[in-house]
């Protein structure tokens, strides 16, 4: 089992979003991530998925997206030098006025973004790669167990361009 990443254009139609996961489901692949946008073309649509899977598996469900009339392209990212991030939004609630000073503190370190906060709460921004953002999760977990909401919004990547990049990413 390896973590696997597929970029797909597809046609920016009702339903698309739909069959696309409906092809999963109906073969019970689970989904780690999925995110969609559209392009700078309008009538285009991104889909970036995140999936763990066995090399056969991954296989299938690349052919059977490549069947579908709706779409356009299918790019492996797995094996490939991308930029990937991830946007994670963190509430830390029930906070002290120490608890506060703390999690302005980590996000220094973690160079992450406050965007709200009250007496006794922490609304942070994280857009990192998904084990920073787990990483970060870890730590805040540590620090202020059960009083953390989380909501993360998926991963979107594209492919690196820069031969430093190729080197770094990959």
């Amino acid at each position: 089992m390896k973590k696997r990443w597929l970029c797909l254009f597809v046609e920016n139609e009702i339903g698309v979003l739909a069959k696309i996961s409906g092809l999963f489901s109906g073969k019970s692949y689970n989904l780690d991530s999925l995110t969609v946008g559209v392009t700078e073309d309008v009538t285009v649509s991104r889909i970036t998925i995140s999936l763990t899977s066995d090399g056969q598996t991954f296989e299938q469900v690349k052919k059977q997206l490549n069947r579908s009339v709706e779409v356009i392209k299918v790019v492996d990212y797995t094996d490939v030098a991308i930029h990937m991030k991830e946007l994670m939004f963190v509430k830390v609630s029930g906070c002290s006025e120490k608890d506060i000073e703390e999690i302005f503190r980590i996000s220094q370190i973690f160079n992450i973004t406050v965007i709200d906060y009250n007496r006794d709460a922490v609304l942070i921004e994280s857009v990192k790669t998904e084990n920073n953002n787990n990483d970060l999760i870890a730590l805040l977990g540590k620090c202020f167990a059960n009083r953390i909401e989380i909501v993360r919004g998926g991963s979107v990547a594209v492919e690196a361009l820069s031969i430093m990049d190729k080197k770094r990413c990959g």
